[in-house]
């Protein structure tokens, strides 16, 4: 099966590529399921209703996020309604929405999709390598295909987490630094990895954010604006899969990139 992997949707130039650029790539790539994170769609924090919905409606299956779920509050609300927008498991109880569903792709085999948090140069969470090793236990009993969000800003633990899973899930992809990586490999034991898939969004910017609301805290360690999402250059960053739906096992991973 192919499935592909949309990166950090910031602000309305992620939003505006995504709808230009995801049926034609999936239509040109034979995709059967499709993940978004969607962390960074609301100007850039959080996600609204109106707006995980259009990405439904965009024949997405499932969408992941990371530690700016929490900026919009209307994603409270929305994540205890949409099952298929998940956040990172390893937060502490009693928030709402879940770190791990199944659904189930167009020609009917069943994907597990897990989201974790990173730790390192992050708020302090519960052990992400944990909260994996429980979650895919969980969705062994189910389906062999598990794909793996890492929301994580060092990549040393981003690789931790690759290794730790390899051979037990078909992905960890990793997210988070908005900044493409090019070691997207297949690990010794099936596994597909990439240390940061990238953002679609605006790439004449800091991050997906206008320079000049963002420098300023660079060059004197104050901003007075408000970060605003830029809209120069908007680029689609995404990996595409294929995955053995008998094993879990991945054949290939490679980016998309547009």
């Amino acid at each position: 099966m192919r499935v592909l992997f949309v990166g950090d949707i910031v602000g309305r130039a992620g939003r505006k590529i995504l709808r230009e650029k995801l049926g034609p790539v999936c239509h040109s790539n034979n995709v059967d399921f499709t993940i978004l994170n969607v962390e960074n769609a609301a100007g850039g924090f959080g996600i609204t209703r109106k707006i995980g919905e259009e990405f439904m409606r965009l024949h997405v299956d499932v969408m992941t996020s990371g530690n700016h779920i929490w900026d919009n509050p209307e994603a409270f609300s929305y994540l205890e309604a949409q099952p298929m927008l998940l956040r990172p498991e390893n937060y502490p109880p009693g928030l709402p929405g879940s770190g791990s569903c199944l659904a189930t792709s167009e020609t009917g085999i069943a994907v597990g999709v897990i989201n974790l948090q990173g730790r390192v140069f992050m708020n302090p969470l519960d052990c992400p390598f944990r909260a994996a090793e429980k979650l895919v236990e969980e969705l062994k009993e189910k389906t062999d295909v598990i794909i793996v969000d890492f929301h994580a800003e060092a990549t040393s633990e981003k690789m931790a987490m690759g290794w730790f899973l390899d051979g037990k899930v078909s992905a960890v992809l990793g997210t988070h630094t908005h900044v493409p990586t090019a070691d997207n490999r297949i690990l010794p034991s099936g596994t597909a990895y990439v240390t940061d898939v990238g953002m679609t969004g605006a790439y004449d910017s800091i991050i997906g954010m206008q320079v000049e609301t963002a420098l300023p805290r660079f060059l004197n360690g104050i901003s007075r604006a408000r970060f605003e999402p830029a809209s120069g250059n908007p680029r689609l960053c995404s990996v595409l899969m294929d995955i053995n739906p008998g094993t879990g096992k991945c054949n290939s991973i490679e980016r998309v990139d547009l």
